[in-house]
């Protein structure tokens, strides 16, 4: 790590667009310092000084004195009416109940809810006070009394305005809440006080002090997190930060800013992935832009890592760095933790319910005891030395008070290394979840679609779940490669637009489609109707679906599973007339299967039906378009050979080894040749078997 700025001053210097990565700050006064575009990885902001440079920020304060000055005046001005020396008792009363209400309701519900209460006010009694005055003498006087209301309303609320937002400004620059607020009263008061003395208003004076006051309270609760004036916060830190330490789409991944001072820094669209911010100091007064530094509660974890029995829940915490962070008990439902750096972190008893874990470092963690129910973990989410002795997976309920502790043995415990081997199988699942009404034949319309439009995801079904009265879950493995959360969301835009279709259009949709639909649709009922009979999260393989042109591909490839068919008695039947019934003895068994592994079962239709399959694969894969070209050449030559009276088998083989030589060379250069190989290769071995090809031969021996 480089360590020339180790230490230095570097006020007011640009760094935009260069390449800093594992270079050295520790130390260093980067006020000022334009970090945009620049990348950063690794390098070490440890004990920095960020913010606005001394000049910039006497400025600043300047200028807020002066508007809290003015605001001042304007207030002044609006007492002035309050009390007219002509005005009549029951519009000045009004004036004043209005007034009220702005100020407490603003204190309550916020500033648009305080303006709001008092016009609600002032305007129906202004109306009241114009038919209770009989006298032409009374109509003058209220008359040039809702006059000064209408003016002085108005007035009021930007004073309050102006002085909120410039004391919160003050508070940010001197960093001092006690001195912000006396100067920011002291200046308010005396600047009404002078005015009065000069315009010989007496009373007007009362309401400026009292403005001031309840300005600063806001301005302060604004600044620690009060969401109702999430307005003036961010309003003040943008004042507060003019001429700041900009880090604006600058790359942040890994950077150490432990202990560091970065008030006023510019952290808009920056990748914070991983970025240590253990022990910073005003952290909340950055511009986090869309960043997870937005919130409050999460900025005050980054800083302390004390998390324990926080609800943290549908945040987005993505590319956080919590390493060794206490996490006991803490609520993460719904949570974005993807990408997170939770190294060493306790997390036991934490609810990971729903969570997303793509990417997510867990190496050295504790997760005893979490809820994992439905959790979002990926290959690439690290278990390295887990410390794990029992997870639960589902969250307790009134309805299922047990939660599914693993192992399911209470006196029992993961001994090392198989908390790892217990969560392996469902790393490559994708969990497909149906609330309300569900619909089995627009769930076997929508997945069938679904492994047609993608055959390089390789769907199989391994799973179908019932939860309660109206949630069920559909359980597929895909390809380790596969995008799930593509898949997920194709599916459900699927499965909602067949749901919403009229009954005439599904029942075309099932009569396009073929028997594999009907049996998918009748295994989905079957399971509605028998909650136990695919129910559990430890999925065992107990059977292939077999299929054949007319059937259901799966993945485009030439069989798909069908596990877990549980409960007492079960019997899985495959092939035509699918039936699933509960008998002794487990069972699976296949009845007319296309594409088994011996020839013999294959009829020349068959054959012919297999080539035309493989023909839509390849017409639908991302291959160069000559080699397109010449692939469907052979392929063509070979069906037209296979297509006969009598079969020409030789040349109908010949074309395709042509063809699979093709084939085999383009997936060492394209990676959609390399999918396209994984699912047309066993459907090219089953061919060439039919075909006459030896044993030995270089077809079958691909």
């Amino acid at each position: 790590m480089s360590n020339v700025f180790h230490g230095k001053k570097l006020c007011g210097k640009s760094f935009k667009d260069q390449n800093l990565a594992n270079t050295n700050f520790q130390g260093a006064d980067i006020r000022g310092v334009n970090f945009t575009n620049t990348i950063l990885t690794n390098a070490n902001f440890s004990y920095t000084i960020s913010g606005t440079r001394n000049y910039v920020r006497i400025c600043l304060v300047l200028v807020s004195l002066l508007l809290i000055a003015i605001a001042g005046i304007i207030s002044t001005l609006g007492g002035d009416f309050i009390f007219p020396e002509e005005g009549h008792f029951i519009s000045n009363a009004i004036i004043l109940v209005s007034i009220l209400l702005f100020l407490s309701f603003t204190h309550l519900k916020g500033f648009l809810a305080g303006l709001c209460s008092g016009i609600a006010v002032f305007i129906p009694g202004l109306a009241l006070g114009w038919i209770i005055s009989p006298l032409p003498c009374l109509i003058e006087k209220i008359a040039k009394a809702s006059v000064s209301g209408v003016i002085e309303l108005p007035l009021i609320a930007i004073s309050y305005t102006i002085m909120t937002l410039a004391t919160a400004v003050i508070i940010v620059l001197l960093e001092s809440v006690p001195i912000a607020i006396c100067v920011a009263i002291c200046v308010a008061t005396g600047t009404a006080i002078g005015s009065s003395a000069n315009l010989g208003i007496k009373l007007s004076t009362f309401t400026t002090p009292t403005i001031a006051m309840l300005a600063s309270y806001i301005s302060w609760q604004a600044l620690v997190g009060d969401e109702k004036f999430v307005w003036i916060y961010k309003n003040a830190i943008f004042l507060a930060s003019v001429g700041g330490t900009n880090f604006c789409n600058s790359n942040l991944t890994n950077v150490n800013f432990k202990g560091a001072k970065v008030k006023g820094a510019d952290f808009r669209n920056s990748i914070l992935t991983h970025t240590n911010f253990r022990q910073a100091k005003m952290l909340n007064y950055v511009r986090p832009g869309k960043t997870y530094l937005q919130k409050a509660s999460v900025c005050q974890l980054l800083i302390t890592g004390q998390g324990q029995e926080k609800n943290l829940d549908h945040e987005n915490l993505r590319g956080v760095n919590l390493e060794g962070a206490n996490l006991v008990d803490a609520s993460f439902i719904g949570a974005d933790l993807s990408e997170a750096n939770l190294q060493d972190a306790d997390l036991s008893r934490a609810k990971l319910v729903q969570a997303q874990l793509k990417g997510t470092d867990f190496i050295g963690a504790t997760l005893t005891g979490v809820y994992i129910q439905d959790w979002g973990i990926t290959t690439e989410t690290k278990f390295d030395g887990v410390r794990c002795e029992y997870v639960y997976m589902r969250l307790p309920t009134n309805e299922n008070p047990d939660p599914f502790r693993k192992p399911d043995n209470n006196k029992e415990v993961f001994a090392d290394g198989e908390f790892g081997d217990f969560i392996k199988p469902i790393f490559d699942t994708l969990d497909l979840y149906h609330n309300q009404d569900v619909d089995p034949r627009a769930i076997a319309i929508s997945f069938k679609q679904l492994a047609e439009n993608h055959p390089e995801a390789d769907l199989r079904i391994v799973g179908m779940e019932v939860r309660g009265e109206d949630k069920f879950l559909l359980r597929a493995k895909t390809a380790a490669t596969a995008d799930k959360s593509q898949l997920s969301a194709e599916y459900s835009a699927t499965y909602n637009e067949i749901k919403g279709l009229p009954e005439s259009q599904i029942n075309l949709l099932l009569a396009e489609k073929d028997n594999q639909i009907r049996r998918l649709e009748n295994m989905v009922m079957t399971a509605l109707e028998r909650p136990n009979f695919y129910s559990s999260t430890q999925i065992q393989e107990v059977g292939t679906m077999a299929s054949n042109q007319g059937g259901f591909s799966v993945g485009g490839s030439v069989g798909g599973n069908v596990n877990n068919v549980q409960g007492d008695n079960n019997r899985a039947v495959q092939g035509d007339n699918n039936q699933a019934v509960l008998g002794d003895n487990n069972q699976v068994t296949q009845q007319n299967q296309v594409g088994a592994d011996t020839g013999e079962t294959l009829t020349k239709e068959d054959i012919v039906k297999l080539l035309a399959q493989l023909e839509t694969l390849i017409q639908g894969a991302e291959l160069p378009a000559d080699t397109k070209e010449e692939v469907i050449e052979d392929l063509n030559a070979a069906k037209n050979a296979t297509d006969k009276e009598e079969p020409n088998k030789k040349r109908a083989l010949d074309r395709l080894e042509s063809m699979t030589e093709t084939l085999e060379k383009t997936t060492k250069t394209v990676d959609s040749g390399k999918q396209l190989w994984t699912v047309a290769k066993p459907i090219i071995i089953k061919v060439a078997g039919w075909l006459g090809a030896a044993a030995g031969s270089s077809l079958l021996g691909l």
